[in-house]
Order: structure tokens, then sequence, then C-alpha cells
């Protein structure tokens, strides 16, 4: 830990009138950070995986989101072409720099105009991948990192998501689990982003108004790829 942390906590500490923890506390706290246990987890939620796809479909709509299903990734981005012309959007992506999204077949769409890295002002739609769907709220959880910039999520106002069948989940708790597996012990992303459908709120007038913190729009395409996850494709 750096002096300028140690200093910061410590008048923290002692402007809160804490001590440091015993070494029988701080065993105690170490154990519970070695093996996490799960709170109450929601019974909705708690289905087959097949029915896991549907709630997360279902919610997702509720939520203001729209949601295509793809037997393959290789139907990307035909998808993505389909929705900007339904959409009458400019034919142009800002793309997340990670080799799944680049791999697609994007040759097939001559008139698509794509670009990665971080959001630019100017760009009016952003394709991301995700960490994992969790289907007990339509939640996309997104995980920060170099493949995957913030202002991807937030700084268009169109939210292109893939998402696959196998990143599908129940639950909040299945969601942390998952990446603290892929994380490692003690290290986590700068930032989680759980999005919950297009950016909203109702603190004007009690009237609900799309696009106020982010996107206007999510647009989820759910890939199936249960097959090539079974056969180790």
């Amino acid at each position: 830990m750096s002096s300028a942390k140690q200093l910061i906590l410590s008048s923290l500490r002692r402007s809160l009138r804490r001590e440091q923890p015993s070494a029988e506390v701080r065993a105690l706290l170490e154990q519970r950070l070695a093996a996490p246990q799960a709170n109450l987890v929601p019974q909705r939620a708690q289905l087959p995986h097949a029915e896991q796809l549907d709630l997360m479909e279902r919610m997702l709509k509720e939520l203001s989101a729209s949601v295509v299903r793809l037997p393959s990734e290789a139907a990307v981005p035909q998808a993505v072409a389909d929705y900007l012309k339904g959409e009458n959007l400019p034919p142009k992506l800002r793309m997340a720099p990670r080799d799944d999204l680049r791999a697609l077949p994007w040759q097939s769409q001559p008139l698509l105009e794509v670009e990665e890295g971080i959001a630019e002002a100017e760009d009016a739609t952003s394709l991301t991948g995700a960490f994992a769907g969790i289907a007990e709220t339509g939640t996309v959880m997104m995980a920060s990192g170099p493949e995957a910039p913030v202002t991807l999520n937030f700084l268009p106002e169109n939210h292109i998501v893939v998402l696959r069948a196998s990143q599908i989940i129940g639950t909040y708790e299945e969601a942390w689990q998952r990446l603290r597996a892929a994380q490692g012990r003690g290290v986590m992303p700068r930032a989680v982003n759980m999005i919950t459908g297009p950016s909203r709120t109702g603190d004007i007038e009690q009237t609900i108004l799309l696009g106020a913190h982010g996107p206007r729009r999510l647009h989820v395409l759910l890939v199936d790829d249960r097959d090539a996850v079974r056969t180790g494709d």
C-alpha cells in the first residue's frame, strides 16, 4: 500500500474513531473474503438454462430494450445492419476492440463502417460484448478493461450488445461468482456496470424520459452458442 493511501486511511480511521482490527477479526474477514457466501437467491431465476434465456429476453423487453435471437455469431453483422437500417441510423459503428468481435464476418456488409476504440462525441452507435446476462432482472453485466472501454456503454445514444447464450445466468450472486473466478483472487476490473434497459429518468414531472444519462436505445443480439459450448468449438 502506498504511503499516501496509508495516510488517507489513517486519517479516516481517526475521524471515525476506529482502530485497526485485531488479528482475530482480520483472520475472520480474510476467511469470509476467501469463501464468499451468497445471500438469499430469488426463486424466479432458479430455472433450467433454456427458461433463463426466455426470462432474460422477456425482462429486457419489459425494460424497453429490444432483443433479436440469432442462431450463430456469423449472423451478427447482418443483424446489426438490419437494426441500423430499421432505426434510420447511419451505417457506422464504434466497436469494442475485442478479438471475438473482430472475427465476425463484417466483410459481408460492405456498406457498414466499423471502427474500434473508445467512444467519441460524434458516435451514434456502439457495439460491445458483455461479461454476463442476469436473467432475474434482464441486466447486462459489463466488466471494464482494454477490450471493454466504459465509454462505449454510455456515450453513444444507441448501444448494441452481443450477448451469448452461454453467458446467461440466473442471479446476481452467480454473476459475481463468475467474475471472481475469471479475475482471480484479489483482482477486480476498474469498473463493473450493471445495465438494466436504456437510460431513463422520471425526475421531471414524473414523466419517463429515455436517454437521460446514457443510451436512448439498448439492442441485444442474443446469440445461441450452446452447441458450440457443448462440442468445444
